[in-house]
């Protein structure tokens, strides 16, 4: 969601000043769901729902049913909600009635109409409305997303390192992030403390030095056995797959390409960190990790790889990328052990040096 989007919305539940008609967008399908339901709790008492929410599939209404719904008084309420799911599915006569709507919108009717992911917006909907678009949050905002979403949300505190091990663990899914906060919240409840990195190795199942992470990590330093001894575990943590692993691998040696290429440029080594980090703010790019871990393992990896040695292990992820997703992979374990071998083959002077 963009900065913008998200000081909109907070302002709106603080005031409890709504406007008309809602149109959200944009391809994080978990903080649109999220801002629909804090709209409505804001919007709409719990006891007045049965008869004042009203959520429908937009490609399955007609003219007919859509000014119903719109022209509906509240019951025992002062306002209504309907909610307008895939409003790009809307059809012709029923998108008629829904223009002329907002034209003159009522009072007391709180619209919240939203698109599915990958959807292009809708201009026109988008300026007869207030637009809130939710995109994926960038690595830099996962911890202060983790850590509002434990503190303000669910009322516990949590430390600095066990934020980093969560992200570690579980990636960027807002979704799982969401459902293990809960889980941790629920493992400390009334002990009187904060979510810890312990508690996150008794929860999640994983600990410190076998994430994600630590395997891009001994990856970057051609550390094999260290990367080997770490496949297994990391394969068997929540929604891994052999292909997320891949991709993982795949932006970490684009970056160190691109790192090894500025620096053969001039750029000096202690602004390369920041380099990778203007990067990232431009690029948005799956790093599979927070992106301060990121950047400061890709610096000080980037001058222990050739060009040569960094071609032949995008051409090894890429055949290993296809061979994933062509399901013909008996093991993905072995597979990706291959790949470990391949990438950190000591087999260039810049590798052995």
């Amino acid at each position: 969601m963009s900065a913008s989007s998200l000081k909109t919305l907070r302002d709106v539940i603080k005031r409890q000043s709504f406007d008309a008609a809602y149109y959200v967008s944009g391809d994080d399908d978990y903080q649109k769901d999220d801002a629909v339901r804090q709209l409505i709790d804001a919007a709409l008492d719990p006891g007045a729902r049965d008869f004042n929410l009203d959520t429908r599939r937009s490609p399955e209404l007609d003219a007919e049913t859509l000014g119903i719904l719109v022209s509906t008084p509240p019951m025992m309420a002062s306002r209504r909600i309907v909610v307008l799911r895939e409003i790009n599915g809307l059809k012709k006569d029923a998108r008629k009635v829904l223009d002329q709507y907002l034209t003159k919108p009522a009072s007391d009717l709180l619209l919240i109409m939203t698109v599915p992911a990958g959807s292009k917006p809708d201009a026109s909907l988008a300026a007869t409305s207030i637009s809130l678009q939710f995109d994926p949050l960038t690595g830099d905002r996962i911890p202060r997303w983790i850590a509002h979403r434990a503190t303000t949300e669910l009322g516990v505190k949590i430390s600095e390192a066990a934020i980093e091990l969560l992200q570690a663990a579980v990636g960027s899914d807002l979704h799982q992030l969401s459902g293990e906060l809960e889980k941790l919240a629920s493992y400390i409840e009334g002990r009187g403390e904060e979510i810890s990195e312990e508690a996150v190795a008794a929860v999640v199942g994983v600990r410190r030095g076998e994430t994600q992470a630590d395997l891009l990590d001994a990856v970057a330093d051609r550390n094999a056995p260290r990367a080997l001894s770490l496949i297994s575990h990391v394969l068997n943590q929540p929604k891994t797959t052999g292909v997320s692993i891949v991709m993982a691998l795949s932006t970490q040696m684009l970056a160190i390409s691109w790192g090894r290429a500025r620096l053969d440029e001039g750029l000096p080594r202690a602004r390369l960190a920041q380099a990778y980090f203007d990067l990232l703010k431009e690029t948005g790019a799956f790093t599979g990790r927070s992106w301060g871990s990121a950047t400061a393992i890709w610096a000080r990896a980037a001058d222990r790889w050739s060009r040569e040695s960094l071609d032949r292990a995008l051409d090894s992820l890429l055949e290993a990328d296809v061979a994933l997703k062509e399901s013909r992979v008996s093991s993905e374990e072995q597979l990706l052990a291959t790949v470990v071998l391949s990438l950190c083959a000591a087999d260039d002077r810049s590798a052995a040096a």
